[in-house]
């Protein structure tokens, strides 16, 4: 039976009939799917078909996405709503948290009904992070949710690059990088300069999978950012691990991981450079490697970025793939949502074509349990990873 229609609050009237979608349990509505109007972003909305029936409670939000769908049920957007999302997520982390892990994802946006909000859990200290401007209107409430469960210190980080800011909510701001666990390992999180929320938590299983395959082997990790996967490697027994990143300020990050892990500095090196030219250099060295892992930033931010960002995969697919010996492994990752699982492989067999190899497909995987995707949510299930095997 429909919900009655209200005679109350703002409204937005559907244009497209995308209500089947809504019910679904997808988290967004694309602007083109809503009637204009002039309400302000952030503003708690009633969405109704084109019967005046009601179909969801959303956010107005900026952009391509009009909405961000936080109810199917027609209630108000307020602290008692935002008090449950919490509690359910922070219950679900409860049964899922790994043993000697104290780094993990609380609260992932959409997946855990609050669009545009992530906080992530280092040791003692939460960080948020927003996306789009409708995540303002409900950050305080979660904010205010965390405070009153959680005893940590809490920060909110905002925009990009050179842009972005790092705010105390409650506690005091780390006047260094901290060090946290992650299945045993020691990794180092600068929560305040560095990217996302610190560390790249959703490849935690991707790390511990690479410290089970590493052992007696060279190991090779691209865009290595901080040198979790290499800390991992080295810690199940790579004999050599070399880390590549643009930014030497997180290559010193990774050494100092390396070294607090107890693992033998000579066994490690750090190469600061752009990862196609250090392909090429390697390979003029004719340097071979056990295992590779490659793990770039999003080469496709939107949907016209994909056709350069399919030839940026087949390109970096080809030089690691030259730099593996017959039998080695290759651990490639893609956190592109706009490039998706089948055409991130076709990019890899293509490469491999390219190259003359043969490769076996070994696993596939994607993002961990603390990050849970929406099954009427494509777009949410960004990250992919293969482990592929070259054939001698």
């Amino acid at each position: 039976m429909r919900a009655r229609r209200a005679e109350t609050g703002p409204s937005i009237q559907l244009r497209k009939d995308v209500r089947f979608a809504i019910a679904a349990g997808h988290p967004w509505i694309w602007r083109d799917a809503l009637m204009p109007h002039e309400l302000p972003v952030g503003t708690d909305v009633r969405i109704v078909d084109r019967e005046k029936h009601f179909v969801a409670r959303a956010l107005v939000e900026s952009g391509p996405i009009g909405a961000r769908v936080l109810s199917r049920r027609d209630e108000p957007i307020d602290r008692a709503l935002v008090d449950r999302r919490v509690e359910a997520a922070l219950a679900l982390r409860d049964r899922i948290v790994p043993p000697e892990t104290d780094a993990l994802r609380m609260v992932h946006g959409e997946g855990d009904g609050l669009p545009g909000i992530v906080v992530d859990r280092y040791a003692g200290t939460l960080v948020a992070k927003t996306d789009g401007q409708a995540s303002e209107t409900i950050l305080p409430h979660v904010v205010a949710s965390l405070s009153a469960r959680r005893t940590e210190a809490i920060l909110i980080r905002r925009g990009r690059g050179e842009g972005k800011t790092t705010e105390v909510a409650r506690g005091v701001l780390p006047s260094a990088p901290i060090d946290v666990r992650e299945h045993g390992m020691w990794l180092r999180a600068d929560l305040v300069n560095g990217q996302k929320t610190g560390l790249f938590l959703d490849h935690r299983e991707s790390r511990l999978r690479a410290r089970q395959l590493a052992r007696g082997g060279r190991v090779l990790n691209l865009y290595g950012y901080t040198g979790g996967f290499s800390i991992a490697a080295g810690l199940g027994g790579a004999t050599q691990v070399t880390t590549v990143d643009v930014a030497e300020g997180a290559l010193a990050l990774a050494q100092q991981g390396w070294e607090r892990n107890g693992l033998p500095p000579g066994a490690h090196t750090g190469i600061a450079g752009d990862v196609p030219k250090v392909i090429d250099e390697l390979r003029a060295r004719s340097e071979r490697f056990d295992l590779v892992i490659s793990d770039p930033p999003s080469f496709a931010p939107n949907e016209a970025s994909v056709p350069d960002a399919v030839r940026s995969y087949r390109a970096l697919h080809r030089g690691c793939l030259r730099l593996l010996t017959p039998g080695a492994l290759y651990l490639a990752a893609s956190c592109s949502s706009h490039v998706g699982r089948e055409l991130f492989d076709r990019t890899l067999l293509e490469a491999a074509e390219k190259v003359g190899a043969v490769i076996q497909i070994l696993e596939r995987w994607g993002a961990p349990a603390d990050h849970p995707r929406l099954a009427a949510f494509p777009e949410g299930d960004y990250l992919k990873c293969t482990l592929a095997r070259v054939l001698a």
